[in-house]
Parts: structure tokens; C-alpha cells; sequence
């Protein structure tokens, strides 16, 4: 165990201890007399010394410590030799046995030993190792601690300096935390690694510097484990633009899983509203634990080993051991048991594995604890099968619970006994299937002459297998065919009475061989049911499918004009879609399956798999095979993104690396086979092998899941390896690989080979050599055979972090290329200010469950519309990074801008919008400056409830009694009055040119904007002048506006009015900071200017804009060049305390 490092005072005089193993920095020590032989004596005198001098009676036999070189403690030691003199070193770990004390000695050599040489100060070595090594004894202690109690105080303790360090709501739950190391270059920062819901944060405060990191899981783009030059072992974070190293964990293992799964979840969260619908652990972030993502880390490699349905849950995992008739012994395994499922792995991988439905059983009973037999229970089945599982530990309650779940079973979904009409060899096999059978169509029949009624007028399921009504016969002697079927039935039938014929059976390796021949086409189509358990779904759902026909056919939406374009599309070579039994069989079923799961709906490559099940198949069996392989088999492939897909194109690169490098290395973007090798995953080889030998293949997928797939995918690329090695590109090497799976036969095959419509091309000029399918698919498995479920799941764990951010990259990219041609900022500042945009959105989803921002993000919009942000969030942006802020005004004027954007009045603007407004805001021209200011203050950006609606100034209580003072000479006023005289008139007529005038601005609004402009110019270098500036347009632009007042009043225009009020201003000598005055001290002539109503006074864009140009101050403001990445910058730091903040004013 680990020690906190105390002194050892080391006396040659007591030659107690003998060096075992040392190195420049550590000491590994025997204490004398243990483990050695011929040390009898000395073993007893130090074992008396020890219960003289030790208070424990008892010391540890083995050590370790702690050296400095270049100390003056420092001595150097050689293996074996004593240590001379009186030095002082640091005991750091001690262990009873050498194994133990190896694994300490090992840690130091793995984490620490190379790492100690990048310091210079001999002390920092001491207070490194010193305080790593206390940091592992606190995780210890606290993971002991969690394992006594749910909320230890450690844990307490640690969520304290959580909150106090980063500062974030308590909405961000702390899942666990970490002593460790983040590399800062070639130094380690010794700190603590927190693990939330949320994000990863690491806090160090080591040799008087403090280092804080905060990386959300939705940034992270790689999470991997690799080595540097000073550590063998650690984590590295890859985000946009850094990678970070982490090492040093008690528990590399451990940590590492839990980052995954933390990363995969939140992904999936906030970037995958699909999975999001589906998960409800997804819902609830704020509710999971550490023991909640081992529970489901479990879970999820039990339903994707099983290959079970998504609702499942695992309930109990025991260790166990399983009577296999078939050896006559007990096999070594876990029991696994969920809702509805009773499963059983043995530990030898593929050894033996059984799945029990709880339907299927008939009673779980406890049997006499004997010796030999210790805790045993067992389990009966409907067909008269009797599985025995014996020490099993707490059998008690795992049998009261598993008694309850098969008693809530038979009450959801009765079993119908009556319907089990022969109990023969032949019908017993597959009885469970038999449970619907007939149910709702057994009076009906169809018929099988191709008529051509309507596809509405016939809903009736076919009775039997398509390739029983359109069977053909092959080019070989029915003799020979027949007798290859026979012998293949034959040894099914023996397996059979072996391991069992329903889905309950033993399932082994003796099975798997059998299924990689090729499976009888008597069989096929049966056995598909009960490897993918789609026989459950079908006899618990009596009557399902006939309804959903009835509900679906006739109704016309995109989905069934999109399936009704791809009927003739289905296997067109075969007679039996030839034929309308065989469309109207296709479309039924795709129909009844959109209608089941519109999430789904339908996708390309459906009606060839969906053509293929109904050949093998009944058609109500054929739909719930279906449902397996989309719901269940090939998870997240058949929907919008095709998610699921991609992530297995990312694993199966990832296994041409690892399994073919000289391929991997001559293609060095292997992106390429990946884009070929979709259309294997997607259809099953279907579409680009002949049916005959492509039918294996799902024989194969269906027993093995994925994973038959991507071994067969791996044999086809060796296969071809040579000569892709020496293809010179793309389209050479998409030759190869498509002739070749072209010339894949099935010698064996009872039908007639059928050419494939779906391959690319054939050049059959030349002779191909011809490879059979049988051959492919055992090489495939005795090459590539050794993926385990395990491996693939975590192989897709990892890639779907990559295939998510690769998407979210892309529509990055696609909206800057729509707005960077729209604005002047850089591109790389509106890349910054995108992730800025979309990381406010992802702010609100993490602390704010209930938010609207959940509903904002939708993958299946266009690319501009996939983030939405709303009011409150609009705001917080808006207060970093604007250039307008107005001090306390700076909220209402956000408010404003986001309801001018807000367009379409839905409360949410696109990232399009925002940019436009921030690029007018820093890089527009004047006049479009003040424009967009103009328009803030009318509606409806300026409502009657805006939240300055109080202020003094909204009343129309203007007045301009005292005429203006300019400031000027007497000759610059003379210019100035004809200055303005010409700017009025150019204004008038460019303002007939203009197609969509602007509305004039009433008496209120203009004080709303004034007040705008005083606020903006707050702080600012030249606030004195610009306050003087302002306050004399101001003035202006009331008389103005009275001047239209009284205008509209005579109804006419005077150019001589306008010039007096000019030379009345000019010639006053009021004060200029007392713009406002009372109406009694107005001259007469003014006064009666403003009898008319308020609402008869306004003024005009061109008025402001024109008054504006007149004061340079004004318009040096304006124009003044304004840096954007500052504030992009201090966006970045502030963006989180800000909603922070926001947060802790609501809570209030």
C-alpha cells in the first residue's frame, strides 16, 4: 500500500534491511530475513526486534523509497549493498508480499521514473513524488469509501472544491474525480482530474502557479490512449484546436472507460436527437453516477452480445456454471437476467451460449443444495427442455426475482397453448413461430396467378415463403441438387436432438460451422427467425402485423411514394418480383414498417433486404425480421444520417490498420473502401453479390450479428490485397473488388444462378476465376474470426465520438460558406464566433432540462437552421461580444436587435442573421450603422412594453425653446446654413429613389435613440466631445422635426423658415448642455409651431444621418476602425461565468 511520505533515518548500525531493486530515484527493500533461504536466525532476531520496537508488533517485509539525486541525502546504491551512513529518505509504500510491492515498483517505473528527469530543482523532485503519491492515497481512500457508502465525505469534500473552483450551477453534477498529471509540453502539472456531466475539468496548483482547464465532452473530437516520450501509458484529449495529455492514474483502465462513456453519452445527448428519443437515461443527466455508467456499460454489451432490444434491462449478472448435455458436463459461465430474458456466456468465448425468452418458460424452481451440486436452480422451457444452473450465488433473491418478471411476463402477454396443434419432430422445431400462425388470416388465401387488382384491394399476407411459390429449378440433376439439400438437413436435424431446435437451444461453435456451410433453404428462413429472436416479437404480437397493413395501405405520403419508386427496384431477376404477389407482399410489409416506426420510415437498401426475407420467409415473419435487423442488428443504420453506418465504416478502417497494414499503407486514405465497403454493410452483400452466394452471408449475420460482416469484409480485401496494392486509383480499385464479388458462387445452391442488378459492373470478356462463397466465409472466420462483440462495441464507442463530430464539422462549414460571401469579417473570426454561437446553445442544454434549446437542435434541418438560439441567449452573446454596449442599457438594447432579426416572430434566430447584424455593427459603413440603429427603434424591434418604457424621457416633453449654439465663428455659420440647406434638398431627392423607405421615427422613438447614443458613449476616450456632439444634433433634430411638424400643419415646406431657425441658433449664446427646456420659455413663433399633436411630429433617416455627418467627432466615432478578435477572446473566458451568473440571479 501506499504510504504518506515520511522520513526514514537509515543507521548502518541496524542492518535491518537489503536493497532488492533501485534506480536513480526510488529504492525497493527487503527487510532481512524474509524470503531468503539458510536465514533462519536472522529471520528470528529481526522478527524479535521488530515485536520490540514496532507498536504493531509487525512490519512490513518490503518497501519502497524515495531518493534524490544530487541531494545531500543522496548515496549512491548498488543492488545489494548496504547503505552506509546516516541520510534521510522518504518511505513511500510498503507491501506484505514481493508481488505486491512489484505492482507499486512497477507504477513508479511506468508513471513517474521517466518523468522526473525533465526537472531541474533537485527539491521539486521531493515535492512532486511527495504530493503524487498523497494524491493516491486520498483517491484510494475515497474509492474505498464509495464502495461502503453512496455519498463518502471525500466525495463530498472533492464536489466542494469542484463547485468553488470552477464555478459552475449545481445543475453540473459531479460524477467522479482523479489524482493526476496534465503535460504542459515536457512538464507535468500534478493536480486533480473532475468528471462531469458535462465536461472534463483539471485543476493544478503546483509551485506557486495555478492552472485551470475546462474541455466540455461535446468539444471533444479523439479520445485515445497512447504514450509520449516520458510516459508509456496516457490519455489524450483531442480537441478543434488542442490536444491535451493526461497520465499518472491509479487506474488508467478505469478512468479511460468512464471519459468514453461520458464523451459518447453527451454526444449522443445534444448531438443526436434520434438516439436522444429513444434512451431515456439520455433525459436525465443530472441523475447518473458512477455505478450508473458501469450498470450501463453493462447493459449495452448485453443487449448488443445478445443482440436484444433496445428496452431490455439487465437486472442481475452471476457468475455461474451451466449443465451442457452435449459434453456431459458443467460449463463455466454468467448468467445474465433482464426484463424479459433470461441469457447464459460461457467464459471460453463462442464455447456455449443460450437465450431464453421468459415466455418460453414454464417455471424456475430451486433444487437441493448438495455438494456436488451447490445452490442449483432450474429453469423449464415449453418444449420440454430443462436447463440446470448451479452455484449461483444470493440464489434466494435472484430466483424471487426472477419468478416476479416471468409472472409479469405471461400477464402482458399470455401464451396461447391452443395454438400448438402437432408436437412432431418437424412442427415442435419451430412451435413458438406457430403461435401466430393462421391467427388472423388463417381463413384467407391468396392467389398466386400474378392477377393485376389493385394494390389497395389486396391486403392479404402471403401463407408461405415466396421461394415456395416461385421455386426454380437449377442447372445441376434434381439428383445432385437434392442430395447436397438432403445431407445439409441431415445434419441440422442430428444438431437438433443435440443442443435443441427452438430459440433456446445451445448455441456453439459445432452450430456456427453448420450455419457457415450454408443453411438448407427448408430451413432458412425459420432459423433467420429464431438466431435474431424475431420468433418472440412475432408470437407475442398476434394479429400486429395484419392490423398495421390495415392501417397503412391506402395512404399516400412521401414515405410510400418513395417505396412505391423502389418496388420495381427489388431483386427485378427474380420471378418473384416479377410478379405482383411478390410487389404487394414488398410493399405491404415496407408500408406496415414506415407506419410502425416513422422515426425510421423507410430507406434505400430496405427493399433489397426486405425482398430477400420474403423470399425465405412468411410475410408477417419477414416484417418482424425486419424490425430486428433495424431495431435491433444494425442499430442507427436505417435512418436519416445513416449514423450507424458510418460508425462501422470508421471501425472497419480502423481493422484494414490493424489486421491488413501493407494494404493500409499503399492506400493511405482509406476512406476510399470505406465509401466502397458501405454497400456491404447497408444491404448485406446483397447488392453487389449474386443472390445465391449473398444469402450465405445473411445466414452468417444473422447467427453472428455485425460482426459477420466485418470479417467478411476483411477476407474480401486480402483476397483482392495484391492486386489493390498495385491499383493506381479509385476507380481501378472499385473495379477489382466488384469483379471479384461478381465471380463469388455458390456451387451448392438448389436454384439457379441469378445475375445481380445492384453490382456496379462486370467486364466478363475475360475469365474470371471464380471464388466460392463457402471458401470466402471460412476464411473469413478462421482469419478474422477473433473480433469479439466486446472489441467491435468499444471500437464503435470510440468512432462514433469521431462520425458525430465529422458531422458537426460539416455544418460548420456549410453555414460559413454560405455567410462568409454575406460578411467583412475574417473567416477565421467567424469561425470563432460560430463556435461561440453554438456553444451558448449547448450552455443552455446542459443546465436548463427543460429549455427550448433541446428542441433548437434538429440534425434534419438544413445546415443554417440546425442551431437556433433564443432571447435570453441572443442576450448573453450579445454582451460579449458586441462593440454597442450601453452600460445598463446594453440588455434593452439586445432585446431590441434580437426581435428586429427575429423575422419570422418564431423567438429564435439562425447564426446567418447574428453574423450579418455583428458584421454591420464592426465593419459597416456609417450610414449603415446608423441605419441599423434607426431601425432598433422602431417597431418592431421598440414595443409599447419594452422594459425602458418607464423611463422619464418616453414622454413627449421636447422642446427646443432656446435656440442652438453650434460653437462656430460667424463665417463657418454662413457656410454651415448652406451646407445643410443642400444636404436637406440631395436628401429629398434621394429619397424618391428609394424603393422601401424607411418609416419616420415619432417623438418617442427619437428620445429611445438619443438615449441609445448617450449610453453608447460611455467611457469612451472621447466622451466629453462626443456628449457635446450629440447633444447639438440632438437639438437639431428636434427643430427639424418641428419644422415638419408645422409643415405638415401649413402643408407646405419653407426653406425660409428653415434658414431662420439657423441664424437664430447661430446668433444664441445659451448654454449647449441644456438641450431640454420648458415649453412657457419658448418664442412666441416656435410655440405655435408645436399646437399640432406629438404624433404629427417625426423625423426622417436621412435627417439623422444627415445631422450626424455634421459633427466629426460623430463620425470619427462611427468610423473608427473596431477589433473584433479581442472580444471574440474575452468571449471565450467570460462565456461560461456570464450564464453562471444568469443562473444564480433566476435561483434568486
Amino acid at each position: 500500500m501506499w504510504l504518506k511520505p515520511e522520513e526514514v533515518l537509515l543507521k548502518n548500525a541496524l542492518k535491518l534491511w537489503v536493497t532488492h531493486k533501485s534506480s536513480c530515484y526510488f529504492i525497493l527493500q527487503r527487510r532481512r530475513g524474509h524470503g531468503e533461504g539458510g536465514g533462519r536466525f536472522t529471520g528470528r532476531l529481526v522478527g524479535a526486534l521488530d515485536a520490540v520496537l514496532d507498536s504493531n508488533a509487525r512490519v512490513a517485509p518490503f518497501r519502497i523509497l524515495l531518493q534524490v539525486p544530487g541531494s545531500q541525502v543522496y548515496s549512491p546504491i548498488a543492488c545489494g549493498e548496504l547503505l552506509n551512513g546516516s541520510e534521510v529518505y522518504w518511505a513511500i509504500a510498503i507491501g506484505a508480499t514481493l508481488e505486491e510491492i512489484n505492482q507499486h515498483w512497477e507504477w513508479l517505473e511506468q508513471n513517474l521514473l521517466h518523468t522526473l528527469s525533465v526537472f531541474d530543482n533537485k527539491e521539486d523532485i521531493a515535492s512532486f513524488v511527495k504530493g503524487k503519491i498523497k494524491a493516491l492515497i486520498a483517491e484510494e481512500t475515497s474509492s474505498k469509501l464509495a464502495e461502503q457508502e453512496e455519498e463518502p465525505e471525500k466525495f463530498r469534500e472533492a464536489l466542494v472544491k469542484f463547485e468553488a473552483r470552477f464555478n459552475f450551477p449545481d445543475a453540473e453534477k459531479l460524477i467522479t474525480y482523479y489524482s493526476c498529471c496534465c503535460w504542459k509540453g515536457r512538464v507535468p502539472r500534478q493536480g486533480w482530474l473532475y468528471l462531469s456531466i458535462n465536461h472534463l475539468c483539471f485543476y493544478s496548483f503546483f509551485l506557486g502557479k495555478e492552472l485551470k482547464l475546462i474541455i466540455p465532452w461535446v468539444d471533444v473530437q479523439k479520445l485515445e490512449r497512447t504514450c509520449n516520450v516520458f510516459m508509456t501509458d496516457t490519455i489524450r484529449i483531442t480537441t478543434q484546436n488542442k490536444e491535451r495529455d493526461f497520465s499518472m492514474f491509479l487506474n488508467l483502465d478505469e478512468v479511460f472507460k468512464i471519459m468514453e462513456q461520458l464523451a459518447d453519452m453527451t454526444l449522443r445527448r445534444l448531438l443526436d436527437n434520434e438516439i436522444f428519443e429513444l434512451d431515456p437515461d439520455l433525459q436525465e443527466p443530472t441523475q447518473i453516477t458512477k455505478r450508473d455508467l458501469e450498470a450501463r456499460a453493462q447493459n449495452e454489451f448485453f443487449r448488443a452480445f445478445f443482440r436484444l432490444p433496445r428496452k431490455e434491462k439487465l437486472h442481475e449478472v452471476v457468475d455461474c456454471s451451466l449443465w451442457t448435455p452435449f459434453n456431459r458436463c458443467h460449463t463455466v459461465g454468467r448468467m445474465f437476467a433482464s426484463d424479459s430474458y433470461v441469457c447464459f456466456a460461457s467464459k471460453e468465448d463462442g464455447c456455449c451460449n443460450v437465450i431464453l425468452p421468459l415466455r418460453e418458460v414454464v417455471s424456475i424452481e430451486k433444487m437441493e443444495d448438495t455438494s456436488l451440486l451447490p445452490n442449483p436452480i432450474i429453469i423449464s422451457i415449453r418444449s420440454k427442455m430443462a436447463f440446470q444452473f448451479i452455484e449461483l450465488k444470493d440464489r434466494e433473491s435472484l430466483v424471487e426475482n426472477l419468478l416476479m418478471r416471468l409472472k409479469k411476463v405471461h400477464a402482458n402477454s399470455p401464451v396461447h397453448y391452443d395454438n400448438l396443434k402437432n408436437e412432431d419432430a418437424i412442427s415442435s422445431l419451430f412451435q413458438s413461430a406457430s403461435v401466430c400462425d393462421d391467427q388472423k388470416f388463417g381463413n384467407l388465401k391468396l392467389s398466386q396467378n400474378g392477377n393485376k387488382g389493385d394494390k389497395e384491394t389486396s391486403p392479404l399476407p402471403n401463407s408461405e415463403a415466396l421461394i415456395a411459390i416461385f421455386h426454380q429449378s437449377g442447372t445441376q440433376s434434381p439428383d445432385s441438387r437434392m442430395s447436397r439439400e438432403q445431407i445439409k438437413a441431415s445434419l441440422w436435424s442430428d444438431h437438433f436432438v443435440e443442443y435443441g431446435r427452438t430459440v433456446c437451444m445451445f448455441r456453439t461453435e459445432k452450430i456456427r460451422k453448420l450455419v457457415a456451410m450454408g443453411i438448407p433453404e427448408s430451413l432458412r428462413g425459420k432459423l433467420w427467425l429464431l438466431f435474431s429472436d424475431a420468433v418472440t416479437d412475432l408470437a407475442s404480437h398476434p394479429g400486429y402485423y395484419g392490423n398495421l397493413v390495415e392501417e397503412s395501405m391506402g395512404k399516400c405520403c412521401l414515405v410510400t411514394e418513395e417505396i412505391e419508386r423502389d418496388l420495381h427496384r427489388s431483386l427485378p431477376e427474380h420471378p418473384a418480383f416479377q410478379n405482383e404477389t411478390g410487389i404487394a407482399a414488398l410493399r405491404r410489409v415496407l408500408t406496415a414498417y414506415a407506419h410502425r416506426n416513422p422515426k425510421i420510415g423507410y430507406c434505400q437498401s430496405m427493399n433489397i433486404l426486405t425482398s430477400v426475407l420474403l423470399l425465405y420467409a412468411k410475410e408477417e415473419e419477414a416484417f418482424w425480421l425486419l424490425v430486428a435487423v433495424c431495431e435491433r442488428m444494425l442499430p442507427d443504420y436505417f435512418n436519416h444520417r445513416v449514423i450507424g453506418a458510418q460508425v462501422d465504416q470508421s471501425v472497419f478502417e480502423e481493422l484494414i490498420r490493424e489486421r491488413l497494414p501493407e494494404l493500409a499503407e499503399h492506400m493511405k486514405d482509406l476512406s476510399t473502401l470505406a465509401s466502397i465497403s458501405l454497400s456491404w454493410f447497408l444491404t448485406l452483400f446483397l447488392s453487389i453479390m449474386p443472390l445465391e452466394s449473398a444469402v450465405n452471408v445473411v445466414d452468417c449475420f444473422f447467427y453472428d450479428g455485425i460482426k459477420a460482416i466485418f470479417q467478411l469484409g476483411l477476407a474480401v480485401l486480402e483476397a483482392n490485397a495484391v492486386e489493390l496494392c498495385s491499383s493506381k486509383d479509385d476507380g481501378q480499385a472499385l473495379m477489382i473488388l466488384s469483379r471479384f464479388l461478381d465471380h463469388v458462387k455458390n456451387e451448392e445452391s438448389p436454384g439457379p444462378p441469378i445475375g445481380n442488378h445492384h453490382a456496379f459492373f462486370s467486364d466478363d470478356q475475360e475469365p474470371y476465376p471464380v471464388t466460392d462463397i463457402a471458401d470466402l466465409i471460412r476464411d473469413s472466420y478462421e482469419k478474422f474470426g477473433d473480433q469479439s462483440v466486446e472489441l467491435i462495441e468499444h471500437m464503435r464507442c470510440k468512432h462514433r465520438i469521431r462520425v458525430l463530430q465529422g458531422h458537426e464539422d460539416t455544418t460548420k462549414q456549410n453555414v460559413l460558406r454560405v455567410v462568409i460571401p454575406e460578411v467583412s469579417i475574417l473567416p477565421e473570426d467567424l469561425e470563432e464566433l460560430y463556435d461561440l454561437f453554438k456553444r451558448e446553445h449547448m450552455i443552455s442544454c446542459y443546465w436548463e432540462q427543460t429549455s427550448p434549446a433541446f428542441q433548437h437542435h434538429d440534425p434534419n434541418r438544413p445546415y443554417a437552421e440546425q442551431y437556433l438560439i433564443d432571447a435570453q441567449q441572443f442576450t448573453n452573446l450579445y454582451k460579449l461580444v458586441s462593440p454597442w454596449t450601453c452600460g445598463a442599457h446594453t440588455e434593452i438594447l439586445a432585446e431590441r436587435t434580437f426581435r428586429l432579426l427575429d423575422e419570422n416572430m418564431d423567438h429564435l434566430i439562425a447564426f446567418k442573421g447574428f453574423a450579418i447584424c455583428l458584421d454591420i455593427m464592426y465593419n459597416g459603413e456609417m450610414n449603415e450603422k446608423i441605419k441599423l440603429l434607426y431601425r432598433l427603434h422602431l417597431p418592431p424591434a421598440l414595443t409599447e412594453n419594452d422594459k425602458d418604457s418607464q423611463s422619464p424621457l418616453k414622454n413627449p416633453l421636447l422642446s427646443t425653446s432656446r435656440p442652438l449654439v453650434f460653437g462656430k465663428s460667424n463665417g463657418d455659420a454662413i457656410d454651415y446654413q448652406k451646407q445643410l440647406k443642400q444636404m436637406l434638398k440631395d436628401l429629398a431627392k434621394e429619397k424618391d429613389k428609394t424603393e422601401k423607405e424607411l418609416p419616420k421615427m415619432s417623438q418617442r422613438e427619437f428620445i429611445q435613440f438619443c438615449k441609445t447614443l448617450y449610453s453608447m458613449f460611455h467611457e469612451d476616450p472621447e466622451e466629453n466631445d462626443l456628449y457635446q456632439a450629440i447633444a447639438t444634433v440632438t437639438t437639431l433634430l428636434l427643430q427639424i422635426g418641428e419644422v415638419g411638424q408645422r409643415s405638415s400643419s401649413s402643408g407646405s415646406c419653407s426653406d425660409e423658415y428653415m434658414e431662420d431657425v439657423q441664424t437664430e441658433a447661430s446668433a444664441s449664446t445659451s448654454d449647449q448642455d441644456s438641450v431640454f427646456a420648458d415649453i412657457g420659455k419658448m418664442p412666441q413663433r416656435y410655440s405655435q409651431a408645436l399646437s399640432v399633436t406629438e404624433g404629427d411630429w417625426t423625423v426622417s433617416l436621412e435627417h439623422i444621418l444627415a445631422s450626424l455627418l455634421t459633427e466629426q467627432s460623430l463620425v470619427n466615432f462611427f468610423e473608427k476602425p473596431l477589433d473584433i478578435k479581442s472580444k471574440l477572446e474575452n468571449a471565450k473566458i467570460n462565456q461560461y461565468s456570464l450564464k453562471t451568473n444568469e443562473m444564480s440571479r433566476q435561483s434568486e
